[in-house]
């Protein structure tokens, strides 16, 4: 059976609607679309850390409710595990301040086995951060070596873009370990100032990685790669917080490389017809999300999903 693996960080989100806290859930980008592909019955693993501390023994406990294992997250004795506040606006859309407190030692962790054909997650800072790099990088030479199929979301926030000039090595080397580069416009804004998208494939990414899908909030969803230009038109929904929207665009992305037995091998040569399958999976999880105050797709959801 193939594996999803995922890499990235913890974090407990507390939500304020109109500066008022509303409900706290567990969250981190990587581990949002994981928990929804465990959700879906996916055999997953997931590497992270978090404290050992309430919030972090909330986190296991999470993980553990939605089948996901704790084997190969990092609980350190030091330090505090990560809390976020996420200001939602009128749009529904969140501004974050982050509080962390890690300590000097980082992800103490033995990597799951990784298979041909089996699928690793990487992205935001956390596949950035000078201190995680030799342990990120250990990981993605071995998804390369074993011919797993690599998926990259920069995720890169506002809060870093300060930083892009000095990460562009580490972004390049990314998307070098890539087979698909999944990002939203802003995240290609901060990151290189460009919001045309051709404009971005064609001088940022198509070197180095020939997939691409570059998504814009409730605008289209443009898809480059070796035999097709494309772009998707997004239903409009009625939203309650988008916080997992990308996220779980990934993870419905994901399911759909699996549902219709998308191999390393095939992943050049897809046609027109099965990326219109695999999206649309991506984004009938994007809008699940953006209908409540959850990170990932609901049980509900994902029982009757996997019934189609």
């Amino acid at each position: 059976m193939r594996k999803v693996i995922g890499i990235g960080e913890t974090i407990l989100d507390i939500i304020f609607q109109e500066d008022q806290p509303s409900i706290a859930v567990p969250g981190g980008s990587v581990f949002n679309g994981i928990v929804s592909l465990a959700r879906m019955g996916v055999d997953v693993r997931f590497i992270s850390e978090t404290g050992n501390d309430r919030v972090g023994n909330t986190i296991l406990r999470f993980m553990e409710e939605n089948h996901l294992p704790t084997d190969h997250v990092n609980v350190f004795p030091d330090g505090k595990s990560p809390v976020s506040l996420a200001f939602l606006n009128e749009k529904n859309d969140a501004e974050y301040i982050f509080y962390k407190e890690y300590p000097k030692q980082r992800l103490d962790v033995i990597y799951p086995e990784i298979n041909e054909d089996d699928i690793v997650v990487f992205g935001s800072y956390y596949a950035l951060n000078p201190v995680l790099r030799d342990k990120m990088t250990e990981l993605l030479d071995l998804a390369r070596e074993r011919k797993a199929i690599v998926y990259y979301d920069p995720n890169f926030r506002c809060s870093h873009k300060d930083e892009a000039m000095r990460l562009t090595s580490t972004i390049i080397e990314n998307l070098e370990y890539a087979d698909i580069v999944r990002g939203s416009i802003e995240d290609f804004f901060y990151m290189y100032h460009l919001e045309d998208v051709n404009k971005i494939y064609k001088d940022k990414i198509e070197f180095y990685c020939r997939n691409f899908l570059c998504t814009s909030g409730d605008g289209c969803i443009s898809l480059k790669c070796n035999r097709l230009s494309k772009d998707y038109t997004v239903a409009q929904v009625q939203t309650l917080s988008t916080i997992g929207a990308g996220d779980n665009f990934n993870a419905g992305l994901i399911y759909g490389l699996l549902k219709y037995g998308i191999r390393y091998r095939d992943l050049n040569s897809l046609d027109e017809a099965v990326w219109d399958k695999v999206i649309q999976c991506g984004k009938d999880f994007a809008a699940e999300v953006c209908g409540s105050f959850s990170n990932s797709i609901s049980k509900e959801f994902a029982a009757a999903y996997k019934e189609r």
